[in-house]
C-alpha cells in the first residue's frame, strides 16, 4: 500500500521502529513476516509503520521470552487489537497466563535457592 506525503508523517520507520522497541530491523522484519505486523509504504517503497508498532513489537519480545510462538502471538492479537475474546481465545489466555506463572514458579525457586547459597557462602568465606 502506498501512502501519501501527509500521511507518512505520522508513520516511522522500520530502522526507528527497531531502535526505539530495542530490536533489529531484522526482528521487525520477520515479525511482518508471521503476519504479526503491517507496514505500509512510502512512494520510495519504504517500509512504514504507525507509531504505536513500538508498543507491540515490546509485547511480541516479552512473549517470545514467555515461550510463545509467533502463531500463538498471532492469536492473541485480536484480543490485543479489541479488547474482545471469544471463549476459546479466553482459554488460550489463561492457559499461556497458567504456563508462564509456572515458569515464574520455578525461576522464583531456584532463586530461593540461590539466595540460600549466598547466604551460606557469606557466613563461611
Amino acid at each position: 500500500m502506498t501512502v501519501t506525503e501527509a500521511a507518512a508523517e505520522r508513520l516511522v520507520r522500520i530502522g526507528e521502529v527497531a531502535r526505539a522497541a530495542g530490536v533489529s530491523v531484522r526482528a521487525v522484519r520477520y515479525y511482518e513476516q508471521q503476519g504479526l505486523l503491517i507496514a505500509e509504504r512510502s512512494p520510495s517503497g519504504q517500509r512504514l509503520y504507525r507509531q504505536d508498532t513500538v508498543t507491540l513489537v515490546r509485547f511480541f519480545q516479552q512473549m517470545f521470552a514467555a515461550g510463545l510462538t509467533s502463531r500463538r502471538i498471532a492469536k492473541l492479537l485480536p484480543c490485543w487489537d479489541t479488547g474482545h475474546t471469544d471463549a476459546e481465545q479466553r482459554a488460550m489466555l489463561r492457559a499461556e497466563r497458567d504456563r508462564i506463572q509456572a515458569k515464574v514458579d520455578d525461576l522464583q525457586a531456584a532463586l530461593d535457592r540461590l539466595d540460600e547459597v549466598i547466604a551460606i557462602t557469606d557466613t563461611h568465606p
